[in-house]
């Protein structure tokens, strides 16, 4: 199959020139690490999941996580929604405060606490339901982008992603981004490239790609395996903004990839620690956000448990240069890491879902409590 790795993604007005999509991620995608990211390429930047009802609510919490930086463009925001209502709603919000350029809906949260309520990667399930949600959230756009997250299924027995293709295509969306994992693979085993492929060929609008980018050469291997009309990369770039480099290179046809030394990395964690501290306003919370990121940083280099252990447990910046400085500059990278699988793993389970949920597709029940704070994908 011949595809154009060049070719840039259409997302209403706006033209992505590099057809990569930061995946939200909880705790991880805030303004400080989308900057960061967003200095290595191009691509679209997508904040931290928002519940629709913490937004129609005015949740502290909620409306911190919604802003942008001055520069950030497309400003991009997922919404995670279980009631059509609250999701229009929360979308005229978006609109009429100016918060964002573009909305996008997760369908594919699958923990447990989201899918026993029937919300997240259960909610599909329910057709009518989910198409209701998807129309409300286009209608309320007022031509705002509104595009859409999701997975395979509940599991391998109750696949719904090419019908709910189909009806969020209907309802107008932009694009639909496919997580090639049921619900019940979780984070587990290898993802399905094909079922990306066999969406492609289903629908009219374009068709985003997720799962087991580990590389940029992973990402134009996916859209010439199963083209597809751009990536949506998450735990990739965990603890390696830098992969943003190589994908706009690789999808420009260059062949360069960036391989930084330990003195390279130890640049790019201070300058993450500088951008939290922006963006907290005090540097004890940045440096407690920051740590859970040494040891993704870190990944493969000679680094002695000691000094480890006093990086994950740093409070100042002063503290952190002090510690950095002692990282052997030029120690290379560690090349054997590459292609691995980085962030979160874990083993198939059976997906906990409501009584009765999958006894009938049809209704228009919104799940009661089904909203949450947690994210995923």
């Amino acid at each position: 199959m011949l595809v154009d790795v060049t070719a840039p993604l259409r997302l209403g007005p706006h033209t992505i020139t590099t057809p990569v999509v930061l995946a939200p991620m909880a705790g991880i995608t805030n303004l400080a690490y989308r900057q960061l990211c967003r200095e290595q390429g191009a691509g679209v930047y997508v904040c931290e999941m928002i519940t629709t009802r913490a937004l129609v609510e005015k949740n502290p919490k909620t409306l911190r996580l919604i802003a942008f930086a001055p520069e950030e463009f497309p400003r991009s925001v997922q919404l995670y929604g279980v009631d059509p209502e609250i999701t229009a709603r929360a979308v005229r919000i978006v609109v009429e405060k100016n918060l964002a350029d573009h909305i996008d809906l997760n369908f594919g949260c699958p923990v447990p606490k989201v899918t026993r309520r029937g919300g997240g990667a259960a909610l599909p399930w329910k057709r009518r339901l989910f198409g209701s949600i998807v129309q409300a959230a286009v209608t309320a756009a007022d031509g705002l982008p509104v595009t859409v997250k999701m997975r395979k299924g509940i599991d391998d027995d109750h696949l719904t992603y090419i019908e709910a293709g189909l009806i969020a295509q209907e309802a107008g969306v932009e694009w639909v981004a496919l997580h090639a994992r049921t619900a019940a693979q979780r984070y587990s085993g290898e993802a399905d490239w094909e079922s990306i492929a066999r969406l492609k060929e289903a629908l009219d609008v374009p068709v985003l790609g997720n799962g087991d980018i580990w590389e940029a050469d992973d990402a134009v291997r996916m859209v010439a395996e199963t083209g597809c009309d751009g990536v949506v990369v998450g735990r990739g770039c965990l603890g390696r903004p830098w992969l943003f480099a190589d994908l706009e290179a690789a999808f420009a046809g260059r062949p360069e990839r960036v391989l930084p030394s330990l003195g390279e990395v130890a640049h790019m964690i201070h300058r993450h620690a500088v951008l939290l501290a922006e963006w907290w306003g005090a540097e004890r919370e940045a440096l407690t956000d920051l740590r859970k990121f040494i040891a993704w940083y870190l990944k493969g280099f000679p680094v002695g448990s000691e000094l480890r252990r006093s990086l994950s447990m740093m409070s100042s910046l002063a503290e952190l240069e002090d510690l950095l400085g002692k990282l052997e500059p030029e120690t290379p990278f560690p090349v054997s890491e590459l292609g691995l699988p980085r962030g979160r793993t874990n083993q198939p389970a059976k997906v906990t879902l409501p009584h009765g949920w999958l006894d009938g597709r049809d209704d228009l029940a919104v799940p009661e409590g089904a909203e949450t704070e947690d994210s995923g994908g």
